[in-house]
């Protein structure tokens, strides 16, 4: 792995981008950054705050010019599952390195999931979990370079298979 490459890793809310991140960083010692995470820091308050002040365009284009400030040190990168609405975020994170999407079927997400609303997912009015896995998986199977499976197993499991689906 080139010294700079930044590793990102898409899915839906809740899929485990953030928990798989995490480990898989710390298995190559670099740094683990959580899109979400950068965005609460720098605007000061919530996903769902921000939602409300601005509304759902607006926080997607704040969202894509953080994504834009990731680069040029080795990392690995969970930016928000909603980043695949700016194909310019996109461009941008594939020329960094791998883009991984998790893949998790709807079933078990729902499982995983609790109020979305509550986790500051970016939602159309009346859009349902269902909804949204039908609208965003055609868009992560369009950024991705990489799919790994995220069904069954550990958070462990998981960032084992993103290492060697990423060849390392």
């Amino acid at each position: 792995m080139e010294k700079d490459t930044t590793i990102t890793i898409l899915g839906m809310p809740g899929v485990g981008k953030s928990t798989v991140g995490r480990l898989a960083a710390e298995r190559l010692g670099i740094e683990f950054l959580d899109g979400d995470l950068l965005i609460r820091e720098g605007e000061g308050r919530s996903h769902g705050e921000i939602l409300r002040e601005i509304g759902r365009e607006a926080f997607l284009d704040l969202e894509c010019r953080y994504v834009l400030g990731v680069g040029g040190e080795a990392c690995v990168y969970a930016p928000g599952g909603s980043v695949v609405y700016r194909w310019a975020a996109i461009e941008h994170l594939r020329r960094l390195g791998p883009v991984v999407v998790l893949r998790l079927g709807l079933e078990e997400l729902t499982e995983r999931i609790g109020d979305l609303r509550a986790r500051g997912v970016v939602l159309r009015e009346g859009q349902t979990l269902a909804d949204l896995y039908e609208e965003r998986m055609p868009l992560y199977e369009r950024a991705a370079t990489v799919f790994v499976d995220a069904s069954g197993g550990s958070a462990e499991a998981v960032a084992d298979r993103l290492l060697a689906a990423i060849g390392c």
